[in-house]
């Protein structure tokens, strides 16, 4: 199957999802361990038995597996180390309104000042509007834009000029803080 999708996320989550079923399916196949050898053995490989001490009858400790699945999980085992620790509902309550101001939605129409490069300054027209209203500073929602034109234009027969026109920026909501 061949992706042509221009969406990166798409082409990546294709990707692992391939890969993953990949791995899924081939798993039961691939060995995790040597295979067992057909009743060949070397003259010096014989074990000795385990010496008869009292830890010696506790249960043996498990190999270790060094396949994906068992190196996953030592991921998820280290995964809470990582992690910050999970806050509970009002502790997380009480630290967003800590962070929070009391604030207000106001409705005006104030200009845009142009800025030094030229582009309309609409955060100093949102403070302009706030403090318009009684707060401190404030913040642009909502901003409407209109063509100015000198009443040159009217004129019958005559050529527009680049400066003719212009266009004027305006807030006409503001979050005010106080």
């Amino acid at each position: 199957m061949m992706v042509r999708s221009g969406n990166p996320a798409l082409r990546l989550g294709t990707l692992m999802s391939a890969v993953l079923l990949l791995l899924l399916a081939g798993g039961t196949a691939w060995p995790q361990s040597a295979p067992p050898a057909l009743g060949l053995r070397e003259q010096g490989a014989q074990a000795a038995p385990p010496p008869s001490t009292p830890a010696a009858s506790a249960p043996p400790a498990a190999a270790e597996n060094p396949g994906l699945i068992n190196e996953m999980g030592k991921l998820f085992d280290k995964l809470p180390s990582i992690l910050p620790p999970i806050k509970s509902p009002g502790e997380t309550m009480n630290d967003l309104s800590r962070l929070t101001k009391p604030s207000t939605m106001v409705s005006g129409r104030m200009a845009c000042p142009a800025s030094s490069n030229g582009a309309p300054d609409c955060k100093q027209a949102a403070d302009l509007l706030c403090q318009s209203k009684g707060y401190k500073e404030g913040k642009s929602l909502n901003a409407d834009s209109a063509e100015k034109c000198s009443a040159k234009v009217l004129i019958p027969g005559r050529q527009r000029k680049p400066d003719d026109c212009r266009t004027d920026t305006f807030v006409t909501s503001a979050l005010c803080l106080n």
